[in-house]
């Protein structure tokens, strides 16, 4: 028989089995369990009907891993809208393009972070906006006695409590199929303007279940929320998590001494961790040399370049942690591969390491290949360039509204496939291992930045006559963006404005974590005969001292 796969169901089988166990440690100290949890959730449904939100409408939120995100997922994808998770780290106008590009309907937003709702909110068609805490948002102030279905939406802002509290824990949910679209996640725009990656039912369901069974997931893990909960929605742990009647801890932001506090505190048994996270970990233990568990062994998952060995030795030599190194993008789901392959290494030896830097195996039921140029693969020989393709049930349905984007994305060396625009090798047992981009994408922290997008801003700078920019090695984030600049006066000992002033240009007019954190002054940039940029030649010179380049670790 067929049973339709719906994300709704893993909510449903938490409140089935485990509707009396603890659920949620909130940020503000208060628990639910998972009965709890879904009644906010049954009634956030209610209220979005209420204001008039249908089957396919799309509902933002805003909010950093709290537990007004997972009320108001579930809430939404149970009424049949279509969640729509916001990166927090983005600008105004970068909202104010997601929401008109998706044409949102209704927005809950976390009080810090509101006011950049608040304040493109009238060029938006976005009708409902709803926040934890009204009075922390400028200009927002609560409709008196809450709001009826009658009022529908007059622009105030609403209080998220009170919006439950005044709704009915019923509420219609309409049938759903399993190939409908239920969550759009906006890429960081490499490449020009966010794309809306759309993800079905079935989708998120086959992902969510690889997630499970790779990451070793059980009903008593504790899962600490340090990967942001919009992120692909927290790479499928949204569902994967509640769906095993696991629990979840969560956070606001990422602080090395609470992190080792609650992880010792709430026992947790799990969390993911960019190689940023680790380095921040790591420096504090070094200072400070704190017990790193609880009653739980624990376990953890990187990211995006592969940390450096001496990491993942302190990781797991002296924090006595798992660590697993997973990889994949927005439009795959996004987890593909693992290098989590206990058959290809010893535990007690060194040589572990070598396979946890690469990428890994692909997932279960999911067919990862490296190809050149011809599409034909690469041999297996840990050597040979190609770009990695995928296949899988977890991989993206299409962009939102963009048809020639996604034929492209899966017609460009071989037909059928997602091009993930990452070059890798591969090696005799079909590990990959990342090498470098095909697209000039700076991941710093996780997050992927636009050289193209950098380069833009500084060409607006009046004393800048050309630049180009790279990813430059981090300690702190491992890779960090650092531009090349031929300054107006083409004197790079006098270039007519300071480093700092160029950093600061870029801060005004981008997301904070896209800023320019290193400037060269340089009298021309490397060229080929018609005029192109040779980027490679600057990567290499600035990776020259470094084990390997972006991606290697």
């Amino acid at each position: 028989m067929q049973k339709p796969l719906l994300v709704t169901e893993f909510l449903d089988r938490a409140r089935t089995h485990y509707g009396e166990t603890e659920a949620v440690v909130g940020t503000d100290g208060e628990r639910f369990t998972y009965d709890e949890l879904g009644e906010r959730a049954d009634r956030f449904a209610a209220a979005l009907q209420e204001r008039g939100i249908e089957k396919g409408d799309r509902v933002a939120v805003l909010d950093p891993n709290t537990h007004y995100h997972l009320a108001a997922a579930y809430g939404s994808m149970q009424a049949g809208a279509v969640h729509t998770p916001l990166n927090y780290r983005l600008t105004p106008d970068d909202f104010a393009y997601i929401l008109e590009d998706a044409g949102v309907d209704a927005v809950y937003a976390d009080y810090e972070y509101a006011d950049r709702i608040e304040e493109i909110r009238d060029e938006v068609p976005t009708e409902t906006f709803i926040t934890n805490d009204v009075d922390a948002v400028e200009g927002g102030e609560a409709a008196e006695g809450g709001r009826s279905s009658s009022d529908s939406s007059d622009g105030d802002w609403e209080d998220f409590e009170q919006v439950l509290e005044d709704a009915s824990p019923e509420y219609d949910r309409p049938e759903m199929h399993e190939d409908e679209i239920i969550t759009i996640n906006y890429t960081s725009g490499t490449t020009g303007d966010p794309k809306g990656v759309c993800r079905t039912h079935r989708g998120e369901t086959i992902h969510a279940y690889l997630v499970a069974v790779h990451q070793n997931l059980t009903d008593d893990d504790t899962y600490l929320w340090t990967l942001p909960m919009f992120h692909v929605n927290g790479w499928g742990h949204i569902y994967a998590v509640t769906g095993m009647g696991a629990k979840h801890v969560c956070t606001r932001g990422v602080d090395a001494e609470w992190l080792f506090e609650t992880i010792r505190e709430e026992d947790v048994s799990y969390l993911c961790g960019a190689p940023t996270v680790l380095n921040m970990l790591i420096d504090y233990y070094g200072d400070n040399a704190v017990e790193t568990t609880g009653a739980n062994d624990v376990r953890i998952a990187t990211a995006g370049s592969a940390p450096p060995e001496a990491t993942l030795r302190t990781v797991e030599d002296e924090f006595g942690w798992y660590l697993k190194h997973v990889y994949g993008a927005t439009e795959t789901g996004p987890l593909i591969t693992t290098s989590d392959a206990r058959r290809h290494f010893d535990d007690d030896s060194d040589s572990r390491f070598a396979v946890k830097k690469r990428q890994g195996l692909g997932f279960m039921g999911t067919e990862v290949r490296v190809v050149g140029e011809d599409g034909e693969d690469v041999p297996r020989d840990g050597e040979t360039l190609g770009e990695v393709v995928v296949q899988g049930n977890q991989v993206m349905e299409k962009y939102w509204n963009k048809p020639e984007e996604t034929e492209e994305a899966f017609s460009d060396r071989v037909e059928g496939y997602y091009h993930t625009g990452d070059l890798a090798t591969i090696d005799e047992n079909g590990m990959i291992a990342i090498q470098d981009r095909k697209k000039d994408i700076i991941i710093s922290g996780g997050e992927n930045i636009s050289s193209i997008e950098l380069e833009d801003t500084l060409f607006d700078h009046p004393e800048v006559s050309d630049a180009a920019v790279i990813p430059s090695p981090s300690e702190q984030w491992g890779e960090t963006p650092k531009a090349f600049v031929v300054p107006e006066s083409g004197d790079p000992d006098e270039p007519g404005v300071s480093e700092d002033d160029l950093v600061a240009f870029t801060r005004e007019h981008l997301a904070n974590y896209k800023t320019v954190q290193r400037i060269e002054f340089v009298e021309e940039l490397p060229t080929t005969a018609t005029g192109k940029v040779q980027k490679y030649e600057l990567r290499e010179q600035e990776w020259d001292d470094e084990e390997g380049m972006v991606g290697q670790g």
